[in-house]
């Protein structure tokens, strides 16, 4: 247990230590980001800078609870870039169905870094898939000039995917 203990507080100080950096180049040299990303710069970018950065330190810390808020993190944030460029604010009315997604990924990833958690596993991939679905008929449902003889082949194709992925994880 004081190995797992030490695993975290190693992954916690490398996510302060990343945070830290990062916010202090930006306030030493604001000219240097504004470079990179322009004058205006897209907002959303730091919060998917956030998730990769808990992604970063789930990996290096080999933390793997850490990778569930890192790909929240990152999925709402490439959300809401997506919603920024676009100017498509009212597509918060069937993306929010992603969101379970990210946390089912966030479970495959951390049950690889944790080593064996097959349970995890299932169960991301499950809420994974389910996320896609569900998201996939919401949109369609939302979307007024979708031709649903395109929609519905695809919820089929994404039904019979979780279908033998959930056979596949239980031979395991």
């Amino acid at each position: 247990m004081a190995s797992k203990e030490r695993q975290g507080n190693l992954s916690g100080g490398l996510l302060l230590v990343l945070l830290g950096v990062f916010f202090l180049l930006w306030q030493l040299s604001p000219a240097w980001f504004t470079r990179i990303f322009g004058e205006r710069f897209p907002w959303p970018v730091f919060v998917i800078g956030l998730g990769g950065v808990f992604l970063l330190a789930a990996l290096l810390g080999r933390s793997g609870g850490l990778a569930i808020p890192g790909t929240i993190l990152a999925g709402i944030g490439g959300i809401l870039y997506y919603q920024n460029v676009t100017g498509d604010w009212g597509s918060w009315a069937y993306i929010w169905s992603l969101i379970p997604g990210f946390v089912g990924l966030g479970m495959v990833i951390s049950s690889f870094l944790n080593g064996g958690e097959r349970g995890a596993r299932r169960v991301g991939a499950f809420m994974f898939v389910i996320s896609v679905l569900a998201f996939v008929v919401i949109w369609s449902l939302f979307t007024a000039n979708l031709n649903f003889n395109l929609v519905w082949p695809a919820v089929m194709i994404l039904a019979g995917m979780a279908l033998l992925v959930r056979s596949l994880m239980r031979g395991r």
